[in-house]
């Protein structure tokens, strides 16, 4: 076999294997989404969170599911005790992980504040619960990774200890 035919059969290869956009490693990546988080709870009066690279690599090892998927259906709360799951999609290399998260910042527009469910001036408590889990005041610590496979990229943060509890208030 000529090397050029063994060459071109392992980059096909390594081109069908999903890749993450940016790696749980990346301090960059980590700086910003954290940005982002902390930015919002200071608005709100809720203290800052911190990174944690555990949450981070937990929401990676979920990516290949997502782009398995090929839609946006949450990990099974079973395989993820004591964390919380924000997702957000978009088409490969049209938003930055700094858009897709702001996607769920955005939410705060129909935030109203009560005790959780009761949240949201559309009456839907799924409108704001992105943003909610961003800034609910007992939440200390988020990891997040930026997947890419199927033609999308996937924006997972996990959060410890977990928001969104009913009758509970967000901040």
């Amino acid at each position: 076999m000529p090397w050029r035919t063994i060459l071109v059969l392992l980059s096909v290869a390594v081109a069908a294997v999903p890749l993450p956009a940016a790696s749980v490693g990346d301090s960059h990546f980590a700086d910003r989404i954290l940005a982002i988080h902390n930015r919002e709870r200071a608005a709100v009066g809720s203290p800052p969170l911190a990174w944690d690279p555990r949450l981070a690599e937990a929401a990676a090892s979920y990516g290949p599911t997502l782009a398995k998927l090929g839609s946006l259906v949450h990990s099974p709360r079973a395989s993820r005790p004591g964390q919380r799951e924000n997702l957000a999609m978009g088409s490969t290399g049209y938003y930055d992980d700094r858009t897709l998260a702001g996607l769920w910042v955005a939410e705060k527009h129909h935030f109203a504040p009560g005790l959780f469910p009761n949240v949201s001036r559309t009456g839907n408590w799924e409108d704001v619960a992105h943003y909610t889990q961003m800034v609910w005041r007992g939440t200390t610590h988020v990891g997040c990774a930026l997947w890419r496979g199927g033609g999308k990229d996937y924006l997972i943060c996990r959060y410890s200890p977990p928001g969104n509890k009913d009758g509970s208030p967000v901040y």
